[in-house]
């Protein structure tokens, strides 16, 4: 196996509450740790997911790594939703009423995300949700390189400890950053990247299609491109 890909490997669990590899001269390694007690590749159960999204969340919740945010901050958004779900979205960063509510998408895009959602055939109950950014940028804006970096650790770690098979970043901001691409949405549209063992499609963010209702029918186009490699032909009636 490449360096690269178990190095990669291993920072994924180690963020998932992995705490080191044990190796005897007889048997292959095995993993050791609380939040890891399956061998290597084995479907974490759900109280291994929730210890370890509830220790990240903890992290989270005590980090000031950006001085701004976490002094602007009413509380960390850090992510909801079920921690063995087959799909995790990913947004941009909390706004005012994630800010206030603890929870991401819950403002007027939230509430178009859920009518996505419902017409996808979905529950916002099976998906896991989050951020790039588990803090609110002041007035809005848009993340900073910086404040995407400090914040990449606990994202690969929502990541690691769910282990989804696809993903779904809603803008350019999810997508450039979970991807490592300077590549525009319009761009990454269309087809599947690659995020460890998950899927990774890339569509527009509710809240661009709030002001360009007309790319609304490009995002259902992704879902029907989505939902198809799941199974599920959403151009047929239920």
């Amino acid at each position: 196996m490449p360096y690269r890909t178990i190095r990669q490997q291993l920072e994924s669990l180690s963020l998932a509450g992995l705490t080191h590899l044990a190796r005897n001269s007889t048997s292959a390694p095995e993993i050791v740790g609380s939040a890891a007690e399956a061998p290597a590749g084995a479907p974490k159960t759900l109280a291994q997911g929730q210890s370890a999204l509830a220790q990240l969340a903890g992290r989270v919740k005590a980090c000031t790594k950006c001085a701004e945010l976490a002094g602007t901050r009413t509380q960390t958004v850090f992510g909801v939703g079920n921690p063995q779900a087959r799909i995790v979205f990913i947004g941009e960063a909390p706004g005012a009423d994630e800010d206030a509510q603890g929870e991401p998408f819950v403002g007027r895009a939230g509430q178009l995300l859920n009518q996505i959602i419902t017409a996808s055939r979905l529950t916002r109950e099976e998906i896991y949700i989050c951020n790039v950014l588990k803090c609110r940028p002041p007035g809005n804006r848009t993340p900073s390189e910086i404040e995407c970096a400090n914040c990449r650790e606990f994202l690969e770690g929502q990541l690691a400890a769910i282990d989804p098979e696809y993903i779904v970043c809603w803008g350019a901001v999810a997508a450039q950053n979970l991807l490592k691409s300077t590549a525009s949405i319009g761009k990454l549209r269309g087809k599947f990247f690659d995020y460890g063992r998950a899927k990774v499609m890339c569509t527009y963010h509710p809240s661009y299609l709030l002001r360009n209702p007309a790319a609304k029918k490009d995002v259902w186009k992704d879902m029907q491109f989505l939902m198809a490699d799941m199974g599920i032909d959403l151009s047929q009636k239920k």
